[in-house]
């Protein structure tokens, strides 16, 4: 009869772990950034670096021009940022704020008091800053121009802290700078199976991005762009605990196979 006993509770023991071993299957997330870099033994490394390329102002982009001149004598003249049209959107820090600047209109072009309508789409900030001050040159004198970005949206969804639009300081922002603005991945985020959505015209580009890996870095998608969007999905041991069905099955089938071992055994 103890031996019964025994192999009896041996049975249910394998059978918890078993549930246990189904139940938490993929519970472990890869959690480590550039994993595959040893951290213990390196102690300096180079990896190749992708080239970052200007994003190019595009149609419905806000601009904030800043044109300034010491010629005083001009009424004309301006030593101001200027601010033209205000356009609705959002950051992380400030939902639903205005942002102010210049839109760039259906025709690409901007419209500057003074100098009138200029053609930026298609150019970068530094391009549309040499060409207004091209155009500024004629009615200012010797004047100092500043053309940058006022709605370089970046969205970040998903398994992240704080999942939000985020309006960046500068156009040089990788997708390790927008992770930390979302105030990183929570421990259930798939940080090797990284979505990434990106409009290309009329089409939308979506790619899968490993950031466990060092050759995220090389990848043409390292730095973002305007209007990106990155979605982190979760883990499949939390939508295994979060399928209740399956949950409930599992106990079940726990209940059932104690039923008929405690049947078989005494009988």
């Amino acid at each position: 009869m103890s031996k019964i006993y025994k192999n009896n509770n041996l049975i249910l023991l394998v059978l918890i772990l078993g549930a246990c071993l189904v139940s938490s299957c993929g519970s472990t997330p890869n959690v480590v950034y550039l994993s595959n870099l040893d951290s213990l033994n390196l102690k300096y490394t180079q990896i190749p670096k992708a080239a970052f390329k200007q994003p190019l102002i595009q149609v419905d982009d806000i601009l904030t021009i800043s044109i300034q001149t010491q010629d005083v004598t001009d009424p004309s003249a301006f030593n101001q940022t200027s601010q033209g049209t205000t356009g609705g959107s959002s950051t992380g820090a400030d939902q639903g704020a205005a942002i102010s600047g210049f839109l760039v209109d259906e025709e690409g072009n901007v419209e500057i008091p003074i100098i009138g309508a200029v053609k930026v789409a298609d150019l970068t900030t530094n391009q549309a800053k040499n060409l207004i001050k091209t155009r500024a040159s004629k009615f200012y004198k010797d004047p100092t121009v500043q053309v940058r970005f006022a709605n370089y949206k970046i969205t970040v969804l998903g398994e992240v802290a704080k999942p939000s639009s985020y309006i960046v300081p500068n156009e040089k922002v990788t997708i390790f700078d927008a992770i930390s603005l979302a105030g990183d991945l929570t421990i259930a985020g798939k940080r090797n199976n990284v979505m990434l959505m990106r409009d290309n015209g009329d089409k939308k580009d979506i790619v899968r991005l490993d950031l466990t890996n060092s050759e995220i870095v090389a990848s043409p998608y390292y730095y973002l762009r305007q209007n990106d969007v990155i979605y982190v999905a979760p883990s499949k041991a939390k939508i295994g605990a979060s399928n209740a069905p399956r949950t409930q099955l599992i106990t079940v089938a726990i209940a059932i196979a104690t039923l008929i071992i405690t049947i078989v055994t005494r009988f």
